[in-house]
């Protein structure tokens, strides 16, 4: 069935000013003007990012919706494809993120605007960790690109994790996935928008 409603989570200490998410912004706006699209910013408790995004897709109809994610958003789309049943496009997906993030405690500058920040706490990690213990976020409607050359995140740990569903194992790249522009043909595909 075609997509509707498109949802885009970006990673840790990024925003909806990333590069990916502006360019699938005006893919989706020149490309798909009727498709409902939502990129919030996401709060730096992962519990509350969670909490926003189901109560904002509450009223999206199921069968209509995907989601999109970068690196941190990969991660949490992965965790609500598996928990809403519905496909999605994951940019270098953080697989362990309560281990990844546990250097970050703390105050860090926005990487779009260093005049905002946000305030990383330890009780973060743990509802990292709450997320990483449910059931498998892998779900077989997912298409991940994943970078060999991405510098932050392991690639082997993230082909691992999201091997059940569609793979795009990139040679080179990097964690940003700078050339995100060349894999907008695939992913508009996967997406089957309307």
């Amino acid at each position: 069935m075609v997509k509707t409603h498109l949802l885009y989570l970006h990673g840790f200490r990024s925003s909806p000013q990333s590069t990916k998410a502006q360019t699938m912004a005006r893919c989706v706006q020149a490309q798909y003007p009727q498709v409902i699209w939502w990129c919030p910013q996401l709060p730096a408790s992962p519990r509350q990012a969670i909490d926003m995004l189901l109560q904002g897709v509450a009223d999206w109809p199921r069968d209509q919706m995907a989601l999109m994610g970068s690196s941190l958003g990969g991660f949490y789309a992965a965790w609500l494809s598996a928990y809403l049943a519905c496909p999605a496009v994951l940019i270098n997906p953080a697989v362990h993120p309560s281990r990844d993030l546990a250097r970050y405690i703390g105050q860090h500058p926005g990487w779009h605007d260093p005049a905002e920040s946000i305030f990383f706490e330890l009780a973060h990690l743990q509802e990292l960790a709450d997320l990483e213990s449910q059931p498998s976020p892998t779900s077989p409607e997912t298409l991940a690109l994943i970078a060999q050359g991405d510098e932050v995140l392991d690639w082997r740990e993230m082909f691992a994790r999201h091997q059940a569903g569609q793979v795009r194992l990139i040679e080179g790249s990097d964690h940003a996935l700078s050339d995100f522009e060349i894999y907008l043909p695939q992913i508009l595909e996967f997406l089957r928008l309307a």
